[in-house]
């Protein structure tokens, strides 16, 4: 004898399981990536498959600082075979936000180190201690490998710092620290483009389409014009300034304690083909402004 309760539940249940499914995720809110996360995150990849790794992770942060899980994954991803306990940081954060594949790549075997408050921090090229290469920077080498949109970008840097009185090497060297030479480049901090200048920057030099070049060049050279007169063609304070702030200059006498200005400085020297010690850079001290 059929008993039919138990066979009309027993055929039922598949339907009450989907549709309770359903209404679960009706009650979920999905994660709405910010387009500001997407397009770092396209940028991202795209400079990680030119091999510019130092680039991706710049630009991975920009979509971890909106909170995106897949921003902090991608960078534990690229940190691993480089740094496992900092790479595990990261996956660890990209874990408690929801991303499943982080625990595939996490290293229990060797535990993590904070990220810190400056994602990219402890990176080499991305935030992290910049040690000087024993051979030059060779620029017009560097350029010639480019493609032909970072070339015509160098063109008009050259062009602009030309008409400006500065030397193009500096300008050159602070672009190619700054961005790479690309044009739509956004940092953690919201600067942007080539010479990337923050909102507070743009405002004060009268940039409206930051990532339009010839804007943005215009607005960074009337800037470097303005620490070249307040620094007297320093490019050692010119740079910690473009880097920190000519405030945070005047507070320290010269370059300010900060790691990653310190570092910043080095890169750009180097770039423009001077190769300062790090001690040189460090212990940099400027006499009080003559003027302000």
């Amino acid at each position: 004898m059929v008993n039919w309760p138990n066979t009309l539940l027993f055929m039922l249940l598949p339907l009450l399981l989907i549709s309770t499914g359903i209404a679960e995720a009706a009650t979920k809110e999905p994660f709405r990536q910010a387009p500001r996360a997407i397009n770092a995150l396209q940028q991202g990849q795209a400079a990680q498959s030119r091999g510019n790794i130092s680039q991706a992770i710049r630009l991975y942060c920009v979509a971890a600082s909106t909170g995106n899980p897949e921003g902090y994954y991608r960078i534990g991803r690229l940190l691993a075979p480089r740094n496992p306990k900092l790479a595990n940081g990261y996956l660890s954060m990209a874990m408690r936000l929801g991303n499943q594949q982080a625990a595939r790549y996490y290293n229990s075997r060797v535990g993590n180190v904070p990220m810190g408050d400056n994602c990219g921090a402890g990176v080499s090229g991305g935030g992290g201690y910049f040690a000087v290469p024993t051979t030059p920077f060779n620029l017009d080498a560097y350029l010639a490998r480019q493609s032909p949109a970072k070339r015509k970008l160098a063109n008009q840097l050259r062009q602009a710092a030309n008409r400006h009185d500065i030397d193009p090497r500096l300008v050159l060297a602070i672009a190619i620290a700054e961005s790479n030479l690309e044009a739509g480049a956004i940092s953690p901090k919201n600067a942007q483009g080539v010479m990337q200048l923050i909102p507070a920057t743009q405002v004060r030099f009268g940039v409206t389409r930051p990532f339009d070049p010839e804007q943005n060049i215009r607005g960074a050279m009337a800037y470097l014009k303005w620490l070249h007169r307040r620094f007297d063609g320093d490019w050692v304070l010119m740079s910690a300034a473009y880097n920190a702030g000519e405030k945070s200059v005047d507070q320290y006498g010269g370059i300010p304690p900060y790691a990653e200005t310190q570092q910043y400085v080095r890169k750009v020297l180097y770039f423009a083909g001077k190769d300062p010690a790090p001690n040189q850079v460090s212990s940099r001290t400027i006499r009080p402004p003559a003027h302000r």
